[in-house]
C-alpha cells in the first residue's frame, strides 16, 4: 500500500474535538523528568511483540538499549531504526541533554505505543490514559513524542 493509498484512507477520519484541554504547566525543563513516548512499536526482546491492532503499550527501560522494532507494516523501512535507535527514539539525545543540566534528568521508563492504528478510540479512552497514568507513577514531567 502506497503513502497516497493510506492518506486517502485516514484523510476523512474524524477528528475528536474537546471542550477542554488537560493541560499541566511542568517544571522548568533544567528541573524536570523527561520520557519519550513513541510510536515506533518498540519494546524489548523479553517482552510481547506489537501484533496488528494491538493498541496496548509497551514499558520501555532507560538502562536497557535492546529495542527492537515490532511494526509490521510493508510500507514501513526500519533501516533507520536498525542503523540508529535515536531516529525514532532519541534516549542518547535525551541522556546528553541530562548530562550538561538543559533537562532535569532522563526518566527511567518510556512507553512505546503502535502507530500503524486506523481506530484509535481504544488508544485515545485506555492505553493512551493508563500510559499517562503509568508516566505520572515515575514522576515524569513532561514527554518527547516520537511519532514514526
Amino acid at each position: 500500500m502506497a503513502d497516497s493509498d493510506v492518506k486517502a484512507l485516514t484523510g476523512g477520519l474524524e477528528l475528536p474535538d474537546f471542550e477542554t484541554t488537560a493541560f499541566t504547566t511542568p517544571p522548568p525543563l533544567a528541573d524536570a523528568t523527561v520520557a519519550i513516548v513513541s510510536s515506533a512499536s518498540l519494546h524489548h526482546p523479553d517482552q510481547d511483540d506489537f501484533a496488528p491492532t494491538d493498541v496496548g503499550y509497551r514499558v520501555l527501560e532507560a538502562g536497557r538499549r535492546d529495542y527492537m522494532c515490532g511494526h509490521w507494516s510493508p510500507n514501513f523501512d526500519a533501516t533507520g531504526i536498525a542503523l540508529d535507535i535515536n531516529t525514532v527514539f532519541p534516549i542518547d539525545r535525551l541522556d546528553e541533554l541530562a548530562a550538561d543540566c538543559t533537562i532535569g534528568r532522563v526518566s527511567d521508563i518510556h512507553l512505546s505505543y503502535a502507530g500503524n492504528q486506523f481506530d484509535l478510540s481504544a488508544v485515545r479512552m485506555d492505553s493512551g490514559p493508563a500510559g499517562a497514568k503509568c508516566l505520572r507513577e515515575h514522576e515524569v514531567d513532561v514527554v518527547l513524542f516520537t511519532p514514526v
